[in-house]
């Protein structure tokens, strides 16, 4: 499935990629309804007691820094100094045991010419667990986390900047794949191909503005594969 503006869907349409950046979680994974309370109830106990408020105001807290700084961590860092790492620690308690192997996802990725990186909001610890569960650790070559971002989350534009010249990647020559699809805007504005994963997550409805997508598709492994083959 591509946007309806977009030239059709074929491996000529991606000669000049040479780096594929990828989103993680929501992306190269579907995060279980578990696994998304599991994450909301770490974040409401962190703040609950660092802040020293009730679970109520705490989740208040957490959905404002949210929508305010892009990030709960971010927003906890800058109004309130947090040192990141003591946050690490806390999230790090996620069982992520419903993150399975994926062995056609990893089979497609080693087969996809190019680069392989990984962008992502978390954090490398989690990243990296995730992706030695899915079974696709080998297929990439470096993650690039909220550390590296210097804790300034997706969408701001500097962020994407910082990866490109981190890692050497000429943005008219790379394709990036995110499930956000406001997180693709920047990609978009730096000359990036586009694909939108789109699930059935609440952000992911009543998205209108897809002008800043070149792509979309509700199964990556088989549009991927799909590119393979029609070449």
């Amino acid at each position: 499935m591509q946007n309806s503006n977009a030239p059709p869907l074929s491996a000529s349409n991606f000669d000049h990629i040479d780096t594929w950046v990828f989103d993680l979680d929501n992306t190269l994974y579907r995060t279980s309804p578990e696994m998304l309370a599991q994450i909301d109830d770490l974040m409401g106990s962190f703040i609950s007691d660092f802040l020293n408020v009730d679970r109520v105001e705490a989740r208040v807290i957490q959905k404002g820094y949210f929508r305010s700084h892009g990030l709960t961590l971010r927003g906890l860092m800058v109004e309130h100094g947090l040192d990141p790492e003591v946050y690490v620690d806390h999230l790090s308690q996620l069982d992520l045991t419903d993150v399975r192997p994926n062995p056609e996802l990893a089979d497609t990725l080693n087969g996809l010419p190019g680069r392989k990186v990984i962008y992502t909001n978390a954090f490398t610890a989690h990243t990296r667990e995730v992706m030695e569960r899915i079974g696709i650790t080998t297929y990439f070559d470096a993650v690039y986390d909220i550390g590296d971002a210097d804790y300034v989350p997706k969408p701001a534009i500097e962020s994407y900047r910082r990866l490109c010249n981190l890692h050497g990647i000429d943005p008219q020559r790379a394709a990036m794949v995110e499930d956000i699809s406001r997180n693709l805007e920047p990609a978009a504005e730096l000359g990036m191909t586009t694909i939108w994963v789109r699930t059935d997550t609440a952000w992911a409805k009543d998205v209108t503005d897809t002008d800043h997508i070149d792509h979309v598709t509700d199964d990556l492994t088989a549009w991927l594969q799909n590119i393979a083959n029609s070449g």
